[in-house]
Formats: C-alpha cells, sequence, structure tokens
C-alpha cells in the first residue's frame, strides 16, 4: 500500500508541481505552528511572572493571522491542482482508448465512462486534502520532537516512543480499508458499465420482454455496491476510533508525567506549557492522514484502473513518412489476435491491386470487420505484414505515417455515425473546407440529395444526435456521401466499405447498391459482405472463415 502512487507523479505534471507547493506550504505551516507554541508558552509563562509581553502578544496575533492566510492559500491552490490533475488525466485516458492501434471492440465504453466521470471526480479529496496532510505528517512530527527534545528530552523520549504506533495502526486498517475500497470501485465500474449496456438496448430488451429481468439485474448489483460501500464506511469510523483513541492516551501519558515534574519543581512553567502544546500537534498530522485516508480511496482506487489502461499498451509510434499512392496491397501472412487471445485473422494472404474491387465474404466472427481494421491502422497485426507496392518500390504499412495514409481512405462503416449537426456539415465531416456545391455533387452521386431536400431545412436541416431524424438507409446515404466528398475533393484513391446495406429495406438497399456502383468504379475497393450478392461489383471475391482466407473467384 504506496500512499502516493509513482506512475501518478511520472504521468502527470502537475502532481510534480503540486507536490513541490504543498512541501514548502507544509514546511511553512509547520514553522508558523511551533512559533505559536512558543509564543502562547511565553505569554502565559511571563504573564503569570508579572512581566510585560504586549509585544509577544502582538506577534502571536500576527502568526496566527499568517497561519490562517497560509492555510486558505494553501487550500485553494490544492483545490485547483486538484482540477487541473483530473482534467490532464482525463484527456490522457480519451486519447490512450482512441489512440491509433487501439481495439475499439476491447474497450469497455461504460468503465471508460465510469472512470473519466465519476471516478476521477472523486481525486479531489486525496489531490488536495489527502497530500498536503501527508507532506505536513512527515514534517510536523519531526520538527516538534526536535523541540521538544530541546526544551524536555524525556518528554521527548514518551512522544518519539508512542508517535510510531498511530502510523502502524493506521497501515493496518488502511490494509483491510483499501482491499475493500477496491471491491467497491469493481462494483460501480461494473454497474455503470451494465447500465449504459442496458439503457442503449432498451429497444432490443423492450421488444423482447426482458426490459424487467435487466432491471432486477441492475437492483441487484446496486445492492451488492451499497453493501461494499457500507462495509468501507464502517471499517473508517472504527480506524478513526482507534486513532483517536491512541492519540489521546499518548498525550495524556505527555501530560501527566509534565504535570507531576511541573508539580514537583522539575520544569519550568514556560517550559512545560510547551510541550503540552506542542504534544498534541505531533500526533494531529498523523490522525488527520488516516481520515483523509478513507476519504481519498474511491479516488485512489479510480485512478489506480486509468493508470492500469494507461500502461496497458503504448500509443502507435508515428511512422517515417507520409503514404505514397500503393499500386498494390497485400496482405503477407497477417494474423491479428486481440487482447484475451481472441484470434481474428489467421495467416492471412491476399492482394488487393490497384483500381479493382475486392469483395470479402463470410459469416459473422470471421474476421471480416477486422481486415478493414487493419487497413484503417486501428489496429496493428499481431504478425505479418501489410505491404504497399509503389511506384519506388514496396513500403510495409507500419513505416506510413497514420494519418497521412488514411486522407487516402474514404470509409464507411456499417453504423456510420451522424451528429447533431445540419447534413451539410456532417457530410463534409472529413473535408471541412469542401464548398456546398461540392456538398451538393456528393449527396447526389450517393442518391441522398433528394432525401435531403425534403427536410424542413434542406442541407441546413440539424439530424439529431447519432441522426434519429433519418431510418437507417437514409443514414447509410448520408455516410456514402461523406466518402463520395472524400474521393471526390480530397482526393482518397482506397474505398473501405463495411456491410453497406446491411439491415435496409429493399428500397434503401437498392439505392445504396447504385450509389456504391459508382462511388467503387475505377478505384481501388475493399466491401465487406455477409454474403456474395455484391459479386456483380467485384473483381476478386475472398471468404473468411475462421480467420483464414478462401479465394472463390
Amino acid at each position: 500500500m504506496r500512499p502516493l502512487d509513482p506512475r501518478l507523479v511520472r504521468t502527470a505534471r502537475s502532481v510534480r508541481v503540486h507536490l513541490a507547493v504543498t512541501t514548502l506550504c507544509g514546511v511553512a505551516l509547520t514553522g508558523l505552528v511551533l512559533a505559536q507554541a512558543w509564543l502562547i508558552a511565553r505569554v502565559v509563562a511571563g504573564a503569570t511572572a508579572g512581566e510585560t509581553v504586549g509585544a509577544a502578544v502582538a506577534a502571536l496575533g500576527f502568526v496566527v493571522l499568517a497561519r490562517v492566510g497560509l492555510a486558505y492559500g494553501a487550500e485553494t491552490a490544492a483545490l485547483r491542482s486538484a482540477v487541473t490533475v483530473k482534467s490532464e488525466l482525463r484527456r490522457k485516458l480519451v486519447t490512450h482508448v482512441t489512440r491509433p492501434g487501439a481495439d475499439p471492440t476491447s474497450t469497455d465504453a461504460g468503465g471508460v465512462a465510469t472512470l473519466a466521470t465519476s471516478g476521477l471526480d472523486a481525486l479531489d479529496d486525496y489531490i488536495a486534502r489527502y497530500l498536503p496532510q501527508l507532506v505536513l505528517a512527515v514534517v510536523t512530527p519531526v520538527a516538534v520532537l526536535a523541540v521538544v527534545g530541546t526544551a524536555d528530552w524525556l518528554s521527548a523520549l514518551v512522544i518519539g516512543l508512542t508517535l510510531p504506533l498511530v502510523p502502524l495502526f493506521m497501515a493496518l486498517v488502511g490494509w483491510h480499508t483499501q482491499a475493500r475500497t477496491q471491491r467497491q470501485w469493481r462494483l460501480l465500474e461494473r454497474l455503470g458499465g451494465h447500465f449504459l449496456d442496458v439503457v442503449e438496448g432498451l429497444p432490443t430488451l423492450a421488444l423482447f420482454r426482458r426490459a424487467k429481468a435487466e432491471a432486477a439485474l441492475i437492483r441487484s448489483v446496486t445492492e451488492e455496491h451499497r453493501s461494499a460501500t457500507m462495509g468501507t464506511l464502517r471499517v473508517a469510523f472504527l480506524s478513526a476510533f482507534v486513532l483517536e483513541l491512541l492519540s489521546t492516551l499518548a498525550v495524556a501519558v505527555v501530560a501527566v508525567e509534565v504535570g507531576l515534574r511541573l508539580l514537583y519543581g522539575g520544569l519550568s512553567l514556560e517550559t512545560a506549557l510547551l510541550v503540552l502544546i506542542l504534544a498534541p500537534e505531533a500526533y494531529l498530522p498523523l490522525r488527520e492522514v488516516g481520515a483523509r485516508f478513507h476519504a481519498s480511496q474511491e479516488g485512489v482506487a479510480a485512478t489506480s484502473r486509468v493508470l492500469d489502461l494507461l500502461d496497458e499498451a503504448p500509443p502507435e509510434p508515428p511512422g517515417h513518412g507520409p503514404a505514397p499512392a500503393p499500386r498494390r496491397v497485400r496482405f503477407v501472412d497477417v494474423s491479428l489476435t486481440y487482447p484475451g487471445a481472441r484470434t481474428a485473422l489467421q495467416g492471412v494472404d491476399l492482394a488487393v491491386p490497384e483500381g479493382r474491387t475486392l469483395l470479402v465474404t463470410g459469416r459473422s466472427g470471421a474476421g471480416k470487420s477486422s481486415l478493414l481494421a487493419l487497413l484503417l491502422r486501428f489496429v496493428a497485426p499481431t504478425t505479418g505484414t501489410i505491404v504497399l507496392d509503389t511506384d519506388q518500390g514496396s513500403l510495409d504499412l507500419a513505416e506510413t505515417d497514420p494519418d497521412s495514409w488514411r486522407r487516402r481512405i474514404a470509409w464507411v462503416p456499417q453504423q456510420p455515425y451522424l451528429f447533431d449537426a445540419s447534413a451539410a456539415d456532417n457530410i463534409r465531416l472529413g473535408e471541412p473546407d469542401a464548398s456546398d456545391a461540392q456538398v451538393r455533387r456528393a449527396a447526389e452521386l450517393a442518391e441522398a440529395h433528394e432525401l435531403i431536400s425534403a427536410l424542413p431545412q434542406g442541407y441546413g436541416t440539424p439530424l439529431g444526435e447519432r441522426g434519429t431524424r433519418l431510418s437507417a438507409g437514409q443514414r447509410q446515404r448520408i455516410a456514402l456521401a461523406r466518402a463520395f466528398l472524400r474521393a471526390e475533393t480530397g482526393g482518397a484513391d482506397l474505398v473501405l466499405l463495411d456491410e453497406p446495406t446491411a439491415h435496409l429495406d429493399a428500397y434503401n438497399a437498392a439505392l445504396v447498391r447504385a450509389a456504391v456502383a459508382r462511388l467503387v468504379r475505377g478505384r481501388t475497393a475493399v466491401v465487406v459482405a455477409h454474403d456474395e450478392g455484391w459479386a456483380d461489383l467485384a473483381d476478386d471475391v475472398v471468404e473468411l472463415a475462421g480467420g483464414r482466407e478462401r479465394v472463390s473467384a
């Protein structure tokens, strides 16, 4: 159980800055605590002896105000640091799960969403309160022991012998709390992920009358999370009681021995007051660390999970140069295994010559979409090479710049995503500088102009998130218009289509087929489909079965 994960310091620069500022503030606060204790002892002892203590009282007032102001400023800075750290980790998490080479199908969207929202929000207590208190727990007891030791070695010995008991008991309870908190966080992550899946699948669940069963499952997971949370809180309350009791008894021992020696003239009043005032200050930071530890554990568990995700695989390094126009794209003994040992492709050897259309067929799970993911460089081959044959020779696709390569691709996924923007903006997604005339030309080629013209505001009509105002066939034609704009205006010479007519009615399927026939004409294209109904548009047909290819024509 580490108070500070080294990975967090390496990953977030703002944590390093925060630690430096916190250490300086902790040292300054400790100095003010010592000065305040000495001045109080001096004022009381001087007043008892009939001395003039006006200057000491004024100095004490200044020290108290300085301590309050520094504490306020330190906490304000710590809260701002917490916001900065959370933003930095969120950016790194989103960048990581969307990086080139990341497998979108292997990411638990619900779990990542829970981590990035409520998970990292719980980091406030850890960054803004636990870490500053941890610095004080190291600096203040040592400084107090040094000062008390110069004033009264016997009291310093008592404090030195009892002080280590506080972190010892805190560690024993902390180990138990950490295990419980990690279980609590796993349940919350599971609840968030399952809830997201259920919400996305509500229409299907309602259609098959399975909504009540899923609601019962969510109630069960929620109850598990509630039970785990209450168990963690019970341990936290027990820990606080143990630390308070231990600290109180230790201070009482110091007070008794100081009082007896003061009674029999073994100590001066000023020394006795200094020891009695500083003794609680030695234990207070350690007690506060224990309390802050339990409050911060949810954020620590979430951060640990984020850092685990960031450690899974480094982002794909950029290629060495721009992607040239290929005369042929070849898969040479390519295999692909996803995390979790799921093999999608095994020893695939195939070629897509320039200007020809390759149809890839096969059942669901045969590896068709994985083939497109490799060409899009969303994933990298586990073994084997994708080779670009160019006029200048052969080149490994991995050696090219990913962005430069993707500029050469017009891609239509099986379920295209449409944003809550106008029809024109959705079409020009890949070519933001395209003119209105170019957008309209692309829509005409994709058989989408008439449907867009029939919308209330034409090309300026917002389509709704995910294109909720359109049917599946209409959304597919908007996506085809994107591809046409990319090919006609952006110069994309490789067309990738994933199940372009899946789940479409006969009318929309016919329109999409006609548009696809225009799109692939004269271009290099790979069309993925369940059946060979597209064979009349293809120059070559490859069937995938169990991740292996079988040439059909």
